[in-house]
C-alpha cells in the first residue's frame, strides 16, 4: 500500500510574497462563502469580490471553483497536520491513546471552528481528483507518516492499512455525530473514541 502522492490544484504556485498573500485571501474568501452560500452557490466572481482581488487573479491560480475547493481541502490538511504535530510534541511519550485523542480532538476542533470545513474538510464532501487520491487515503497516509515516529513503528503496509480503516471509520461516525447535532453529538463522539481504541489496541498494544 503505497502512500498517495501530494495533490495540488494550483495552476501556478505563488513565488512572491504578495502573490502568496493574495492566494491566502482567495482561499479565506472561498471558505467564508462556503459557509454562507454553500458549494452550489459559490462562484469565482464572488470569491474575487470577497477577497478584494481582480477575477483574473483567481483564474491565475484556479481553473474553476472545484479546484479552489480542492486547494482549500489541501490547506485544511496542512493546518490539521500542524495542529496534531504540536499536540504530539507536547505529549511525547504518553502513548498511542493520547496520540489518538489528539488526532480526533483536532479534527473535531476544526470541524467546529474552521470556516468552510463543514463542507470541504479534507475533500470528503466535495470529492476531487482520481480514485487514487481519495481524501481519506491522503489523511491516513499523512497520519501514518506522522504517528509512526511518535509510536516508534515502521510505516509499513500493515500500519497504513490500520490507520486507513481507522480514518474511514472515524470519518463516517463523526459525520453522523454532526448530522444528529449541529456541534457534534457527544455520545456518538465518545462511542467513536471507544471504538477506535478497541480497534487500534489490537495492533498498537
Amino acid at each position: 500500500m503505497k502512500p498517495v502522492p501530494h495533490a495540488t490544484s494550483l495552476r501556478r504556485a505563488p513565488v512572491q510574497r504578495r502573490s502568496a498573500e493574495r492566494l491566502t485571501r482567495i482561499l479565506d474568501a472561498c471558505a467564508d462563502l462556503l459557509d454562507e452560500v454553500g458549494y452550489d452557490g459559490l462562484s469565482t466572481r464572488a470569491v474575487a469580490q470577497r477577497a478584494g482581488v481582480p477575477i483574473g487573479s483567481v483564474y491565475r491560480f484556479f481553473g474553476n471553483k472545484r479546484a479552489m475547493a480542492d486547494a482549500l481541502a489541501q490547506r485544511n490538511l496542512e493546518r490539521y497536520t500542524e495542529r496534531v504535530t504540536a499536540r504530539l510534541a507536547a505529549a511525547e511519550g504518553d502513548g498511542w491513546r493520547t496520540a489518538m485523542d489528539a488526532v480526533l480532538d483536532e479534527y473535531l476542533a476544526m470541524k467546529r471552528t474552521a470556516p468552510g470545513f463543514s463542507l470541504v474538510d479534507f475533500g470528503n464532501q466535495i470529492p476531487v481528483g482520481s480514485r487514487y487520491s481519495e481524501p481519506n487515503t491522503r489523511v491516513a497516509d499523512r497520519l501514518t507518516d506522522l504517528l509512526s515516529g511518535y509510536l516508534g513503528r515502521t510505516p509499513d503496509d500493515d500500519l497504513r492499512r490500520t490507520f486507513l480503516i481507522a480514518v474511514e471509520t472515524a470519518d463516517t461516525l463523526v459525520h453522523l455525530a454532526f448530522r444528529v447535532f449541529p456541534d457534534g453529538d457527544e455520545r456518538i463522539i465518545e462511542e467513536t473514541r471507544e471504538l477506535l481504541r478497541a480497534y487500534l489496541a489490537r495492533v498498537l498494544d
